[in-house]
């Protein structure tokens, strides 16, 4: 038998897209920890598991999560990196910082979309006269409580010029 709180539990807090979509950020070495996480043909494979090694190693440091703030970097068809905010130095971590300005839109729906928003959001950059460095993308929840939420928003962030 399980409780209430165990059939409804949510793991990540719910995303407000109106702080996120469409704005454009200035960071001056934003602190991240970086970590990797296997792919097979984009999917992730071991994100869990990345996740929770690091949630852990951030626990004992006594370290916050800013906006729970995860941008994973797409490498290649067989791995991605994680770069995960965190307000201080959290020990054995590769740490790294991440500075400039970078703009971010909102999408919500199916990971199917991907290819269909990385093309909008291009289109967008471009019509604002900007060019993108380096593109993140932002999964602001696990599959389990974007079913809860009834909401599954990625955001896709870039460094721009």
């Amino acid at each position: 038998m399980t409780s209430q709180s165990e059939t409804n539990s949510i793991c990540c807090p719910r995303l407000d897209p109106v702080q996120w979509d469409d704005k454009i950020l200035e960071w001056n070495n934003k602190k991240f920890i970086k970590d990797k996480v296997c792919a097979f043909f984009y999917m992730p494979v071991n994100f869990g598991k990345v996740m929770t090694k690091l949630n852990k190693k951030v626990t004992e440091a006594g370290a916050l999560m800013p906006d729970w703030l995860c941008l994973t970097d797409h490498t290649s068809k067989w791995n991605m990196d994680i770069y995960l905010a965190v307000d201080k130095d959290v020990p054995d971590t590769k740490s790294t910082t991440l500075s400039g300005k970078f703009y971010c839109k909102v999408y919500e729906g199916n990971f199917k979309d991907t290819g269909k928003w990385c093309k909008d959001f291009e289109t967008v950059v471009k019509a604002k006269g900007f060019k993108t460095k380096k593109l993140f993308m932002w999964y602001t929840t696990c599959p389990k409580c974007a079913k809860k939420y009834g909401k599954n928003y990625v955001v896709i962030i870039s460094q721009i010029d």
